[in-house]
Order: structure tokens, then sequence, then C-alpha cells
């Protein structure tokens, strides 16, 4: 464990790191972060020729922030947008420009000379194809999460990924988060020793934050690509609400699990450097938005994941509910033998114990009271001659509490977008810890609580393998 001294050199660390923000706010008026602040990447090197055009596929919600997030990166250039909507390729022209190449295929967004690089922010259920398209046609991939919508999709993803020799990034910005990265530091220096539990929720309380998003006004029909929507998802009728609020169904979503269990996976996962669970159980309700989805909008799982060379076993608790009364949060809670850090989602809070060195005991809550008066005058008589006040603890004592604040317009989306960037300028798959096999740890847990919810049973999984143990 690390010495007081060391504890406090860290505290020093880190406060010169947040002191250095004025430094990136002068680089921000400078215009190299066009107008954002991030604090632990810095953008690689490069030539004023070097530009990666981006295709984007998929324009809906997600589309816009990322390729909004991307596009604030020095030397990225949008060339190409598919959507399956005619009205938002319609849009992607006024905002993007009007020169912008635009097709309901995205197959001819992958044949185009001039993408380097493409963002796959579709619904769940096209996630595995469209990265094995693209990654078949030489292109660098940047994959929305969760990576796939169904585990057994895991390895092909991960195969063509090796195979193609491009890049390959999931889109959990948990990853890049300064929060986070500073929390692993903090882990991997033994500032809370040996981990014990892990606690994280995510709650949401409002409508569109359950995924009830706004359907357009005069909507026809002949402006939907609704068969290749489908692609293999059962067939059925066009159904708007199906079409615009993907999520809540589980024919082309992964509810709550999937869109954001793996968040607080992939912060878990980045800070201990886990590979995941062994079991997996999970319990999913339909309590508030009973609008015709078949996606729990509460689920609440337990993951007990195994000792490594890097971590003790630990237990690991999550809940994300769509219908919370008391407002919408993100926590996640490390429990260690000496302290916690309590993360939000671009700050922290670590609390760490000073134990006793002395055997604790008490004359209020404690068996002692229960012992005649007698017998306890003679037990402190002894004990204070045993572990005298001058040189043993007796209490557990909190040391001054460690914050962590990003500075005001950090957006982490930035940072893992910077990520991404300077693995394709360099051309160097290594340069991300996101990849493909990454992904999938971090997409199989949250999808194996689906079915566990479903089947009502324990779901056993190989982290190290990434499959599926099957019992009898």
């Amino acid at each position: 464990m690390p010495s007081r001294r060391r504890f406090l050199g860290q505290l020093g660390a880190t406060s010169a790191l947040l002191a250095g923000s004025e430094t990136l706010a002068n680089a921000a008026s400078r215009g190299l972060y066009a107008g954002s602040t991030h604090l632990l990447t810095p953008l690689a090197p490069r030539s004023a020729a070097d530009t990666i055009n981006i295709g984007l596929i998929g324009a809906g919600i997600i589309g816009h922030y990322d390729l909004n997030c991307i596009l604030k990166v020095p030397g990225t250039k949008v060339v190409a947008v598919a959507d399956l909507y005619q009205p938002r390729l319609v849009r992607a022209r006024e905002v993007w420009g009007n020169d912008l190449f635009t097709t309901r295929d995205y197959r001819e967004v992958l044949a185009r000379n001039d993408v380097d690089a493409v963002l796959i922010c579709v619904p769940d259920h096209w996630h595995d194809r469209i990265s094995i398209d693209a990654l078949r046609a030489g292109k660098h991939v940047y994959c929305e999460k969760p990576m796939v919508h169904h585990i057994e999709e895991g390895r092909a993803v991960i195969d063509a990924h090796k195979k193609s020799g491009k890049v390959f990034q999931v889109g959990s910005q948990r990853a890049s988060s300064a929060a986070v990265l500073e929390a692993k530091k903090r882990y991997e220096a033994g500032d809370i020793g040996e981990l014990t539990s892990v606690e994280t929720f995510l709650d949401r309380t409002d409508a569109l934050g359950a995924w009830q998003y706004t359907l357009p006004p005069n909507l026809d029909p002949k402006d939907v690509d609704w068969d290749r929507f489908l692609g293999d998802a059962p067939r059925r009728p066009f159904q708007a609400e199906r079409f615009f609020r993907w999520r809540n169904y589980t024919d082309y979503g992964t509810g709550v699990a999937g869109d954001l269990f793996v968040h607080l996976i992939t912060g878990l996962h980045t800070i201990t450097g886990s590979q995941g669970p062994t079991r997996i159980f999970a319990l999913g309700d339909l309590n508030f938005w009973k609008d015709g989805r078949d996606a729990y909008d509460l689920v609440t799982a337990i993951m007990d994941y195994p000792k490594t060379d890097k971590n003790p076993s630990f237990q690991f608790t999550t809940r994300v509910n769509l219908a919370t009364g008391a407002g919408g949060d993100i926590h996640t809670r490390l429990v260690g033998t000496e302290g916690v850090i309590d993360i939000g989602w671009n700050s922290f809070v670590m609390n760490r114990l000073k134990r006793p060195n002395a055997p604790m005991y008490s004359t209020g809550y404690d068996a002692l009271f229960t012992y005649p008066k007698a017998m306890q005058d003679e037990f402190i008589r002894q004990y204070e001659q045993k572990y005298p006040a001058d040189q043993f603890s007796r209490t557990v004592k909190n040391e001054p509490a460690v914050a962590f604040n990003t500075p005001a317009g950090y957006d982490d989306r930035l940072d893992h977008m910077i990520v991404f960037v300077n693995a394709v300028r360099a051309n160097n798959p290594s340069m991300v810890i996101e990849d493909a096999e990454f992904g999938l740890r971090a997409a199989a847990p949250s999808l194996a609580a689906n079915l566990s919810a479903r089947q009502r049973k324990v779901i056993n999984w190989d982290p190290v393998a990434m499959k599926l143990i099957k019992t009898t």
C-alpha cells in the first residue's frame, strides 16, 4: 500500500493537472479545440494536408452529436452521410453543407475512395453488419455502443477488426473521460486499498431520456426505407414509433442494459483493467413507460468479478431506472479496504480511511456493555495497559477528502474522438483502448443482464474467451 507521503504527492499531481486548465483555455481561445475544453488527450501533430474525411452512417440524435464533436478536432471533414429517412438527409445538407454526398444506402458511403473513416450511429441491430462491411471496405470505424445487438455477433466483429488492420473504437466515452482516467491512476496507485465492491446507477426522469423521441409531423412513409431498417429483424408493417423510437423495442435495441449499463461497465473496466464478470443475475421490469415498448424501463443486476492478477474478486451491482422520481443522476462507487472513490460523470470525490491499529470496543453498541460492570472495568484496564492511547489509534478516521473536477465546458466525448483521430492519423489500432475486444467485454455482460432478466436465471460468462457458458 502507498505511504502517506506518496499519497500526498499524488494529490499535488492532481492539483498541478487542474492548474493546467488555464493553458487549456488559452489553447481553446486560439481555436485549437474549436471552443471546447479537454484535459488529458493531446492532439497528435499533423501536416496541413493531413485531413481525415468522415462518413456518417445514421444521422439521428447520436449521429449529430458524434459528427459535430469529431468536426471540432482539427483536420477532420465530413464528406458523406447516409440515413434511411429522407428529411434527415435534407437536414444533413442544411447543417454540414450543400456539397455533401447523401444516400439512403450506407454501402455507397463505404464505396467512396474519399472516405477514410465512418461513424456508425444506427440502431443496435445494424452495428455488427455495418462495422464488418466498413472494415472490409478498408475504413476506420467508430461504432456506437453497444458494439453488438446479440452476444454471439461479437466474434465476427473482432475477427473483421483484426483482419482489417484498421482502427476500431466503440463509442462509450467513459473510456476516455478525464475523471475516469484520473480515478484509474488513484486505483492503480492503491489509494483505496484492495477493491471489495463496486456500485453503480444511472437514472433518468424525463420522456426524452426514456427514448420517447419527437415524431415528425405529416410523416410520409415513402420517406422511410422501412425494409432496409428492419434488416435481420422480424418482418412487420411500417410503424413510425418503431423507426423513430427504436430503442424501446428489443427487435432493434438492447434497452437500458445495452444503452446505459455499457457506459457504467466501460468505466469500471477502464479503471480496473478487468475483462469482465463470470456470473450475471438481473431483474427487469416495465413499470412506468407503458407506451407499447417491450424493453424494460428498470433493470437491476449483480455481477461476480473473479480474482485476477490485477484485482481481487469483487461484486458489481448496477441499476438503470427510466422512471425515477428523484431526478436523473449517474454514479459509480468503488469501495476499497482503505477508501472509497465516488465518481459522477466528469468528477469524483475520494475518501480515504485510516483504520485503527488497536482492536475496537464500545461501551454502547458492543457486546461489552452486556457483561457485568466488574468485567467491563477489568477489560478496560487490560486494554489501556496493552494499547496505550499515545501509541495506538482506536477509531476509524477519515483523511481529508480529495475532489477532482474537470474545467467548465469539458466534453469527454471530444476526448474520445481525439483518441480515435490520433489513432487514425497514425494508422495505429493499438492506440485505442475501447477496441472490438473491449467492446464485446463491455457489451456482453450488459446483454447477459437482459438474458438473465428474461430467463430468470444466472448467466455464466467466460470473460477471457468471451463466450457464454452453457449450464444444464
